[in-house]
């Protein structure tokens, strides 16, 4: 199966979680844990939410995690400020990684935007350097895409 094929099958999953679900929190949780059993080489994956102007964590699968995080901080909080996804090869070199998990080597994160206001992130942490190409970029932001448009569908308010 090509990365291609296998994200439009994620994308259909996600899409039956949640489009009849308004709860923001639940969803969250249903698309963290669908991820980390579908995704290879993950050691995480999880949201972290926008909270008097820090993310604080939510709903995710894997090891205890980092409670808050300031904007503009670490992967997550760079992600927030620059308001654009982080892909990260090798997080030893990303100035001022913030290291939750001593074992994650390769991350990548998306922001969740509301009327383009960020309102939180999915983070997704591997133990594989160089884990996340371009093709899953292009498949997990579509997934944030519908996540985002079930959230207006639903009339979520940030």
């Amino acid at each position: 199966m090509t990365k291609n094929t296998f994200y439009q099958e994620l994308y259909t999953q996600v899409e039956a979680l949640i489009s009849d679900e308004p709860d923001v929190i639940a969803n969250m949780a249903n698309v963290s844990a669908l991820l980390f059993e579908q995704l290879t080489q993950v050691n995480w994956v999880g949201f972290y939410r926008l909270v008097d102007n820090e993310l604080v964590l939510g709903p995710f699968q894997g090891k205890v995690a980092c409670i808050r995080i300031p904007i503009g901080r670490g992967v997550c909080g760079t992600a927030v400020s620059d308001n654009v996804t982080q892909r990260i090869d090798d997080v030893h070199a990303f100035d001022g990684h913030i290291a939750c998990d001593a074992t994650s080597n390769a991350e990548i994160v998306i922001p969740l935007t509301l009327n383009g206001k960020v309102m939180a992130v999915l983070d997704i942490d591997s133990t594989a350097f160089n884990r996340f190409d371009s093709d899953d970029q292009v498949g997990l932001e579509k997934i944030i895409s519908l996540f985002e448009n079930t959230m207006i569908k639903h009339g979520v308010v940030n």
